[in-house]
């Protein structure tokens, strides 16, 4: 499980050729245990990463309305020492940030050394709803896709790993999980009438996602395409990528000051 879902940098995508209803051959109660046991696993790496604070970690969330962005980050990171974590959320630029260039308000969210830092949409719409909503010429937003490989390689270079994911549900399903919210009066606030206009343009956003999964798919940033209609499935295999990546950053917590086998406290 894991490998499968990351496509070989450079390749041509076929999100047809991704099941979004895939399980991996897991049964649920099988899933969720395993979840729970790698979260244990990334509690413990999180905090030798906060305490070493010598290298980061950037986990970028994409997917279309209802994919489970929020779910994703409430499930997976559950238990991890919240100081070392961030979060950071993109709306609709600001005048302020549209007077700049449109990666100044990403930067600032980057995570610093010690830090997770979570991207709750990211720089990657300005190559989705920009591009679908024709908010820019053509050739512009083409030339973001060369702006974000370099930007994420400088921070690669720069001590920060980057995993991205793509929660990918289909069509049906996100009819469903919209009907839900219609339906659940503690839901109902999650629903907007923007989405609908959204979902009008699926096909369009479904190019658009896989021209940037193909052109920005490295070795140094690579992307995930994860089966999300299940919920439970969709947090193993989120999960299982960070703790794996973590794991091959090694991190250490930091010697102790010499002399502290002699230190008594006092009274």
């Amino acid at each position: 499980m894991g490998q499968q879902y990351i496509p070989k940098p450079g390749s041509k995508v076929d999100l047809s050729d991704y099941d979004p209803d895939d399980h991996g051959g897991y049964e649920k109660e099988a899933a969720i245990a395993e979840t729970d046991r790698l979260q244990e696993k990334l509690i413990a790496l999180q905090e030798k990463l906060y305490a070493e604070s010598k290298q980061s970690l950037l986990v970028v969330l994409q997917a279309m309305d209802t994919g489970g962005k929020d779910g994703t980050i409430k499930k997976v990171f559950e238990g991890v020492n919240p100081l070392g974590v961030r979060v950071a959320s993109f709306k609709v630029p600001t005048p302020d940030e549209l007077a700049r260039d449109f990666l100044w308000r990403v930067h600032q969210q980057v995570p610093p050394k010690g830090f997770i830092g979570i991207f709750n949409r990211s720089h990657y719409e300005e190559v989705l709803v920009v591009r679908v909503n024709g908010l820019k010429p053509e050739a512009v937003w083409k030339r973001h896709y060369d702006h974000i490989n370099q930007f994420e390689r400088l921070l690669a270079d720069s001590g920060t790993r980057i995993l991205k994911f793509y929660l990918h549900i289909s069509k049906d399903e996100q009819k469903e999980r919209l009907q839900a919210r219609l339906d659940d009066p503690e839901k109902r606030w999650k629903f907007s009438l923007g989405d609908l206009p959204v979902r009008e343009k699926w096909t369009d956003y479904m190019q658009a996602y896989e021209e940037l999964l193909e052109r920005c798919n490295t070795e140094y940033a690579p992307w995930h395409i994860v089966p999300a209609n299940r919920k439970w499935y969709r947090d193993l295999v989120v999960t299982r990528a960070i703790v794996e990546t973590v794991e091959a950053m090694n991190p250490q917590f930091p010697q102790p000051e010499e002399g502290l086998d002699t230190v008594v406290i006092p009274d």
